[in-house]
């Protein structure tokens, strides 16, 4: 592990001046704005801010007998911090939780350093954007120049021809590369490459920041001398490159990696849609025969509902028996979040005990036009492929399931239309051969992914909802499909009881004929799209869901030897076509987990912000207590976030661009964790949010720091010194960071 004492001297060297004082001290002052709507998104806090609206509303924050006010973390007396005139942190702290849900609408359009956005920076999108972070901007943090990928893996003197010839544009001369072209060597990790020390080879090549550790030169006997990259799987000991092109994407220990010619095929449209189509042909011709019948019932023609009804067909073909699922008490799952959801993360939350994991959501258009930055969501580290927990009798098991060709992760899509969701369940089942399940999100409450019609405005058009699930179980193979729902789009006007129903059983018209849409898996979010994280999630309405749909078995059972019966052929795949039901919001400690699976009675629970505050919630969880944390161990899991960043995406200046991008994604969740040590009392509460204080160490008070300096300083004890084009903009937050060259 990286020397603590050691790097702390050259991150407090790297400081600005005056930024001596304490960590805890330094406190953000130009929060003014806290009340503004981010993309027409309502700004949420850990607690309730006070307000004249809240005072009328009944909701305003009362001083407990100590003097301490409800909402803040009770953190003991002689650990807090006097801010004089400044005010209190927490009471001016601002953070939008709905930033670890949303997808990216704060992102930049175009942007080089954003491999999670699709769109097209062109001059048709001139709409000035509303709000703060409308467009995050993360700088430039690439080479000098660039080395061409034909001098970038190989040989000095046996390179592979570069396809453009005299017609590219990147460099071909690889000292003058490294000596004029890239940034010099990082010297932490005590200098050498943690990819090729762990794998005896480094995909990054020439370009790695740490190449000095896995190159050297040697003389041939004509006298010339040639740079090569040293490799330990090799028996000669030199790495002479990848087999071919696509091979020089491939990270060690990463599945579900697209090749370049199959998305190209894609983005010009020469995949082969067959099914998909057909049965899209079935559906649109199902909805416009269904909404026909529904306006005639409506104006009481009941003779020609009859003729109606005759005019109705069967599907083209029927989906293919599904693999069986399990959820239990004894699998925590991480939830689908997007950036910070990534490979890394989920590969950290994998080590603390997650059983079940999710991709960050990709759009489903994207997707079926082949764009590179969702396909790269779909991939996934070995350590989550292997077969989740699993404790036979707990929870109801299909018969025939299969644990041992179990695995952990799943895929999350977005779409706003049967048509898109079904081709892109197509192309998921055809090129990632590493999923759980395809999961499709009807609960993403950003404006972005609204307005188009996905995400939560499905929660209103159960039809649509119904056709998506039944389009994308028909072409997905053996992947089973499930949903991730809302309470509802208003608070005061919950759906998700209806949507439910259709989800289990399908449309009275499609039940009689076609049975069930085949949903394996409901999750339900206990927020309202309106609601936000203003207010605790209601599990009380999840409790009521989960009471619902133990009911449809004896619903079942009432449809026996009736029309109304559905296909078993198309149940979910649990014991008697039940569906698992998942609850999540608000979870933060290991006994709110066993409350909510014991009286709300879900088979498990899906865990957000709390893996993202604490992900060592689940290993609370497998040990069934709490755990106290020390510095020196949460910056152990800092250390393995960079390591795993370095192998996913690369020790290039790229590649730590992005894992430094990332890591600090994630330490703007992560500073919001109080040691359990220094809590009066507990559990501790996801929606309490910590005055100034001071840690029991000065790492600990460093990590606690809400200042964005402060989180580059953890970045650099592992990365080295940022590079000078280097901005970062936290999506919950109006500071940013620019380094200063």
């Amino acid at each position: 592990m990286v020397g603590v004492t050691q790097v702390n001297g050259s991150a407090n060297a790297s400081a600005e001046p005056g930024s001596e004082e304490r960590a805890s001290k330094r406190l953000k002052m130009d929060e003014s704005d806290s009340s503004q709507k981010v993309d027409g998104m309502e700004k949420a806090t850990l607690g309730d801010t006070v307000t004249p609206e809240d005072k009328l509303a009944g909701d305003s924050r009362s001083e407990h007998v100590d003097g301490r006010i409800k909402g803040i973390a009770p953190i003991k007396k002689e650990y807090l911090v006097q801010v004089g005139n400044q005010g209190d942190r927490s009471t001016s702290q601002t953070l939008d939780d709905d930033a670890a849900e949303g997808r990216g609408h704060a992102e930049k359009p175009g942007s080089q350093n954003d491999d999670r956005t699709h769109e097209k920076g062109n001059k048709k999108n001139k709409k000035k954007s509303k709000g703060q972070n409308t467009e995050r901007s993360f700088g430039k943090f690439d080479d000098a120049f660039r080395l061409c990928n034909s001098r970038a893996f190989y040989p000095e003197f046996s390179p592979r021809e570069c396809k453009y010839g005299d017609r590219c544009k990147l460099s071909h001369d690889l000292r003058s590369y490294l000596k004029e072209g890239r940034r010099g060597d990082v010297e932490t990790f005590e200098g050498k490459c943690p990819v090729f020390v762990k794998y005896g080879s480094c995909p990054s090549g020439w370009k790695c920041r740490f190449v000095q550790s896995h190159m050297k030169e040697v003389e041939h006997e004509d006298g010339r001398k040639e740079l090569i990259l040293v490799s330990n799987s090799e028996t000669d000991g030199v790495d002479k490159g990848p087999k071919d092109e696509d091979a020089e994407e491939q990270r060690p220990g990463i599945s579900n990696v697209v090749s370049m010619t199959l998305k190209i095929d894609l983005n010009r449209k020469r995949t082969d849609f067959t099914n998909s189509d057909k049965f899209i042909k079935w559906l649109n011709q199902e909805a416009r025969l269904a909404e026909e019948s529904q306006n005639r019932r409506k104006e009481e023609m009941a003779e020609g509902v009859q003729d109606l009804r005759a005019r109705f067909v069967d599907p083209p073909f029927k989906p293919s028996e599904k693999r069986r699922l399990y959820f239990g008490p004894e699998t925590p799952t991480v939830a689908p979040l997007t950036t910070q959801g990534n490979l890394p993360f989920r590969r950290l939350c994998v080590d603390l005990g997650a059983q079940l994991t999710y991709s960050e959501m990709a759009m489903g258009m994207p997707l079926v036009q082949g764009t590179k930055a969702d396909w790269t969501l779909l991939k996934v580290h070995d350590s989550e492929l292997s077969p989740p927990k699993f404790n036979p009798g707990t929870v109801p098991v299909y018969e025939d399931y299969n644990h041992k060709n179990d695995l952990k992760f799943g895929a999350q899509i977005s779409g706003s239309n049967h048509a898109v969701v079904t081709k892109a369940a197509d192309v998921l089942n055809r090129y990632c051969p590493h999923l759980r399940l395809i999961d499709l999100n009807c609960g993403c409450p950003i404006d972005m992914v609204f307005k188009t019609g996905g995400g939560s405005a499905l929660l209103e058009n159960h039809g649509k909802v119904e056709r998506m699930i039944r389009g994308m179980n028909a072409v997905s193979g053996e992947v089973p499909i499930t949903a991730k729902i809302r309470t509802g789009i208003r608070s005061s006007r919950p759906t998700a009881t209806q949507l439910i129903g259709r989800l289990a059983f399908g449309s009275r018209e499609h039940r009689e004929r076609l049975g069930a849409p085949g949903c394996a898996a409901i999750t339900l979010h206990g927020r309202s799209r309106e609601q936000r994280y203003t207010k605790k999630a209601d599990w009380g309405y999840i409790g009521e869901c989960a009471a619902l749909i133990k009911t449809y078995n004896q619903e079942k059972d009432a449809l026996m030897d009736t029309a109304a019966e559905p296909d078993p052929s198309t149940l979910p795949n649990s014991k008697d076509g039940r569906m698992y039901f998942l609850g999540n919001g608000d979870c933060y400690s290991h006994l709110e987990y066993v409350e909510h699976i014991e009286n709300a009675r879900v088979d498990t629970v899906m865990i957000g912000r709390g893996a993202l505050i604490k992900p060592w919630l689940f290993e609370e969880i497998e040990k069934g207590q709490y755990l106290d944390k020390s510095s020196s161990e949460r910056l152990t899991y800092i250390e393995k976030f960079v390591r795993y960043g370095l192998e996913a995406w690369g020790s290039d200046e790229l590649g730590i661009g992005f894992t430094r991008r990332f890591l600090l994604e994630w330490l703007s969740f992560t500073h919001r964790y109080v040691p359990l040590g220094l809590l009066e009392r507990l559990p501790p509460s996801l929606n309490d949010r910590p005055p100034a204080y001071k840690g029991r160490d000065e790492m600990e008070t460093l990590m606690a720091s809400p200042n964005y300096k402060d989180w580059i300083k953890i970045s650099e004890m592992f990365l080295g010194p940022v590079h000078p084009t280097f901005k970062f903009q936290p999506k919950h937050k109006s500071n940013a960071y620019e380094a200063e060259g």
